[in-house]
């Protein structure tokens, strides 16, 4: 069989010994990433004959020859760069009579899918080299991939990964593409997203217009894999500042771009270990630490925060922004040195709705926010937001999961029932298991708009057309009043209500493959607990659908409610309640608001909810530090206190325990005597771990357990992971943190569908 979907190679080599048939099924991520090619090759290698093909299950294949048994060896060890082998089952089968060559046949789509399209990634070293070699006919082409590189998940409608089926549907190769595509010694054999400035997609702009906006301040939008980004020159204050303005951010921090990891060097401290997670095939931004010394960069990208989320190209047209700052050099050893240019390239969101992705849409939500708009005609099916990543306690953990690790299935304990699960309110994501896998979706965002309930249903619908599951129950939040709730009983599906503590801990339950009973600690800012209490700094015994509560921190008034969580002078003048010494509040924070009203809010328990949240009493450490009076988004408060911090101590007896209950309220009563915020930072980072650890201890011993499951937004902080990592291992206890999926509520439906799981 000759054609796009086929090729063939004749066998010239006489077979010798003894000649044996094999049939072989490969599951895993194996579809889209060269792995026909791979089988082809090692036929070629060992002489065999037989076939290949994708379809609904993965990559099956049978051989015939004196070699099978090396080519089973080589599919393992030798496979493509991008794939993921989870399984290789073989069977012997009767040898076919007068086989002389070996084909790759065109893709099967009956039956149930089992198989995965892998995420997209950045752009490998072969296609770089031609990027930049002037002789090759793709030249500075803005969609250059190849089988090892390139779009994935963002392009492709539906399984199995075939060009039709993908966002390329409405780009015919060339002569010149087609040959490579049907080429199997090619690296472009089969590579779907593949083209040439002849029959690919094209861009609106030049990267030298592109470049020459950028330099002279301008807000540039520019179409990437999962959405639109804006873009600005990072070393302009003007333009990030108005960047800032436009895009409503606030004080929270803006993302950076740079050339290379050499280049990233200048800006931020990195390990071998972040610097991998930098430079690989994933390419997300990872949070690092700020010298000293770094070179000036514009105020307003993370102001008051000692950590840079920094990020390298990941797309031929971010890599040719470069290359045009550079003087369009030949070749690629440029890009071993340091460039100068610095971007801000931030998600095009405005107003905290979802990423643009469509041309007409972005020119529709930009308009007035983007100077340029720079798009392109080939489609995005899906949106991603960029992954943030950050080295927790000796490895990487997730901070925000999306573009270039969605849709990687997160392998479970046991085989489960389809479910699906649809998190919380804040940081909303999806998840959906499959046998004993659990694919969990992209950053979606939080539920407080319309747009972002639409994307919601659209990652839904496309999580399981691509993944072809029909789920039998769904999970949610206890919380009736989120509108993931009223979407989950609008399914008419059964659902399972899991409460917001048990999911967190669940969910690191999960990655650490945990089928039984665990202790867990869920450290968060709010949830809604059994009787319709605000907790969020719990110690629960998991098991199962049980939830044990055996402890909590202590409660501080949450004086206006939610709006404390964005005031934490208001947290403050709680702690100093509980302090005995509400007399301060007027004097401390009467710059700030209401303070004597909020005062007697919290003596006569008026809209004053109790909560037992750990990230409340961050609020309030920050309140009396005066790190933070006033937020401008959750959790910057406890973020600029976590940059205070130069070496975490502990105030022994800061603490107490009793009945179960942990009251920090010493701990804050310290910190009215420290000499500055950072030595506060230091006093309360070190104590609230050493207190951790020891009101969780004799919980363990009383179970019999050896091990602590650490979740909730509180575990994005890298001291207080590492302070309570080292503080348990002290104690001989191996504390797991969320490192798979995110710590805070992003992670949450990951924990609710294996929740969901024990009542089916």
């Amino acid at each position: 069989m000759r054609g796009v979907g086929a090729a063939e190679s004749q066998l010239g080599k006489p077979m010798t010994g003894v000649v044996s048939r094999l049939r072989i099924r490969v599951r895993g991520r194996v579809q889209g990433v060269g792995f026909r090619p791979h089988v082809h090759a090692l036929a070629r290698r060992f002489d065999l004959t037989g076939w290949v093909l994708n379809d609904p299950q993965g990559v099956l294949l049978e051989v015939q020859g004196t070699a099978t048994a090396d080519l089973v060896t080589a599919l393992t060890a030798e496979a493509p760069p991008l794939a993921r082998i989870d399984t290789v089952d073989c069977e012997t089968v009767a040898c076919v009579p007068g086989e002389g060559s070996f084909t790759i046949h065109h893709s099967e789509s009956a039956g149930a899918v089992a198989t995965g399209i892998g995420p997209d990634a950045t752009v490998c070293p072969a296609c770089l080299a031609e990027l930049f070699d002037p002789g090759d006919r793709r030249y500075r082409y803005a969609f250059l991939n190849c089988t090892h590189c390139g779009p994935r998940y963002t392009i492709t409608r539906q399984l199995p990964y075939d060009r039709p089926q993908t966002a390329m549907a409405g780009f015919p190769l060339c002569p010149d593409c087609l040959a490579e595509y049907q080429d199997p010694a090619d690296r472009r054999f089969h590579a779907q997203p593949t083209a040439c400035p002849t029959c690919g997609p094209r861009l609106s702009h030049p990267p030298e217009d592109i470049l020459a906006a950028l330099r002279d301040g301008k807000i540039v939008a520019i179409k990437g894999l999962g959405g639109f980004h804006l873009a600005c020159d990072a070393t302009r204050a003007d333009a990030v500042e108005r960047l800032r303005r436009v895009k409503q951010r606030n004080g929270k921090p803006f993302a950076l771009m740079v050339a290379n990891a050499e280049s990233a060097a200048r800006h931020v401290r990195m390990d071998a270990d972040e610097r991998a997670v930098l430079k690989g095939v994933a390419r997300p931004i990872v949070l690092l630490r700020r010298p000293d010394d770094a070179p000036e960069l514009a105020p307003d990208i993370a102001p008051g925060l000692a950590w840079l989320g920094v990020m390298l190209p990941y797309t031929p047209l971010h890599y040719l922004l470069f290359h045009e700052a550079a003087g369009r050099p030949n070749g690629t050893g440029w890009l071993g040195e340091p460039q100068d240019l610095t971007l801000v390239m931030t998600s095009a969101n405005p107003g905290g709705e979802p990423l643009a992705i469509g041309n007409g849409e972005a020119r529709q939500r930009l308009d007035g926010i983007a100077d340029l708009i720079v798009d392109h005609d080939r489609d995005i099916v899906i949106r991603a937001d960029d992954s943030v990543v950050r080295k927790l306690a000796g490895a990487p953990a997730f901070l925000r999961r999306g573009r270039g690790h969605v849709p990687e299935p997160i392998r479970l304990a046991r085989p489960v029932p389809p479910i699906l699960a649809v998190g919380g309110h804040l940081k909303a994501t999806v998840c959906v298991t499959r046998g004993d896998e659990a694919f969990l979706s992209q950053h979606i965002g939080d539920l407080d708009n319309a747009a972002t309930l639409g994307f919601l249903e659209e990652t839904v619908a496309h999580l399981l057309h691509i993944l072809g599951v029909e789920p039998v129950a769904v999970a949610h939040d206890k919380h009736p009043d989120f509108q993931s709730t009223r979407f989950a009983e609008a399914t008419g599906l059964p659902a399972v209500a899991v409460q917001h503590h048990h999911a967190h801990v669940a969910a690191v339950m999960v990655e650490h493959r945990i089928d039984g009973p665990a202790l867990g600690l869920a450290l968060d800012g709010f949830g809604l607990g059994e009787g319709g209490g605000s907790w969020g700094g719990e110690m629960l015994l998991v098991d199962g659908l049980r939830a044990e509560r055996l402890g909590s921190l202590a409660p501080l008034a949450q004086p206006g409610g939610d709006v404390a969580a964005r005031q934490p002078w208001r947290m403050a003048a709680a702690a100093l309640v509980r302090m005995g010494r509400a007399d301060e509040i007027v004097s401390r924070f009467g710059d700030h608001g209401p303070a004597e009203g909020v005062r007697r809010m919290i003596e006569r328990g008026i809209n004053a909810p109790a909560t037992s949240s750990c990230g409340r009493w961050f609020d309030a450490a920050c309140g009396l530090l005066g790190v933070r009076a006033v937020a401008g988004f959750e959790g910057e408060a406890p973020m600029a206190l976590e940059s205070l911090v130069r070496r975490p101590r502990v105030a022994e007896g800061a603490w107490r325990i009793e009945g179960g209950e942990l009251d920090l309220t010493p701990l804050l009563d310290r910190l009215l005597t420290v000499a500055d915020a950072a030595e506060g930072a230091d006093l309360f980072h070190g104590t609230l771990a050493a207190a951790l650890v020891d009101w969780t201890l004799p919980a363990l011993r009383a179970h019999d357990l050896g091990r602590v499951v650490l979740s909730g937004g509180c575990l994005m902080n890298a001291v207080l992971a590492e302070e309570l990592v080292a503080g348990f291992r002290v104690a001989g206890v191996e504390a797991l943190l969320p490192r798979l999926a995110p710590a805070n509520d992003g992670g949450l439906s990951l924990g609710q569908a294996w929740t969901a799981s024990f009542a089916l």
